[in-house]
């Protein structure tokens, strides 16, 4: 037995016919990026204005200023016609508002110091003479950044592995709770510099007085937040591991530092901040090398110039390390990304 076939309308039938063949979907144009047109254009006038008006004093490295601001606001130039042609800039888009800000202080500064010399010379240096800094004197600074990152680096390593490990103590055995914790409430709370006379009689090189007084700037914060996450973790993730035959070694290592690592990287946070200050501190007392001595060095032959180009690169140093540490601490932690507040 044959049955018709249904009929199809006509409508259905025009329109197959009329219809054009599927084609892909074409992107969206990319959008002109014009926060980078206003940060191009704020670099390129910042750059006309440091060359064009002349300077109140002589200053070597006005050119070279001019020819720097140049090259970022032509950068920026060409990091709009990229993204006019469709290539990802994202982080650099994001920055954008901060790029003309930066440009516009910068133009300020020039103004303020170098062209009309509002403020007084020689405790307020102009952008060149900071340039002048990092082109005539960067091997000595260079040695001093080098220095201070080597001691910073190694107290606050030492500082770090003690606070954790006597948090992890703390924080697990009653015992060790019952001993450490008046200690640590005694002496914790006392800035490290208070040690300086102490440490710099204790220790027989003034460099390893110095790690020690980064090292215990460090292990305060690392210890107290590291205790206190271990403290908190569940009981409940113990409770599931017994029952599944785990021991004491499985339930410290496997269960209670990792839930209290987000934790730990906050007092790992904390104590590169203190450690960062003490630092500086005990390189001004001590040590004949480093940033802070050469703070110290550049304030007493009044070359603010100086003290201001190490003051940046201090600034800068800081916040690369704790970029770092973010770093660090997102791919340690990205399995914890569905349980922690980022």
């Amino acid at each position: 037995m044959f049955l018709p076939k249904p009929a199809v309308p006509a409508a259905t039938v025009n329109q197959s016919i009329s219809d054009p063949p599927f084609l892909p979907p074409v992107a969206a144009p990319a959008r002109l990026w014009i926060g980078g047109l206003l940060a191009a254009a704020a670099w390129l006038a910042c750059a006309a204005l440091t060359d064009r008006w002349p300077d109140a004093d002589d200053w070597e490295r006005t050119h070279l200023l001019a020819q720097s601001t140049a090259a970022v606001g032509a950068g920026l130039v060409l990091a709009v016609l990229a993204g006019a042609f469709g290539a990802r800039l994202a982080r650099l888009r994001r920055i954008g508002p901060w790029l003309v800000a930066l440009a516009i202080v910068l133009a300020g500064w020039e103004v303020a110091t170098a062209k009309l010399q509002l403020l007084p010379r020689p405790f307020f240096a102009p952008p060149q003479g900071l340039l002048e800094v990092f082109t005539d004197d960067w091997q000595r600074l260079g040695d001093s950044v080098l220095h201070s990152l080597l001691l910073l680096l190694g107290g606050y390593a030492i500082g770090a592995a003690a606070g954790f490990t006597t948090g992890v103590l703390i924080g697990w055995s009653r015992a060790a709770g019952y001993w450490v914790h008046p200690v640590l409430r005694l002496v914790g709370p006392l800035p490290a510099t208070a040690w300086l006379p102490l440490a710099f009689f204790a220790f027989p090189t003034s460099g390893s007085a110095s790690t020690f007084l980064v090292a215990l700037a460090t292990a305060f914060p690392v210890t107290v937040l590291t205790w206190s996450g271990v403290a908190g973790v569940n009981r409940a993730y113990y409770d599931v591991a017994r029952t599944m035959g785990a021991k004491q070694r499985f339930l410290v290592l496997k269960v209670a530092i990792p839930a209290a690592m987000p934790s730990v990287f906050v007092g790992l946070f904390m104590g590169l901040g203190a450690s960062f200050s003490v630092l500086v501190v005990a390189e001004m007392m001590g040590v004949q090398a480093g940033l802070g001595w050469y703070l110290q060095w550049a304030q007493g032959w009044a070359a603010y110039g100086n003290m201001y180009a190490a003051l940046l690169v201090m600034a800068l140093m800081c916040s690369g390390l704790i970029t770092l540490l973010f770093r660090l601490r997102d791919r340690l932690l990205s399995w914890q990304k569905g349980l922690v507040q980022w």
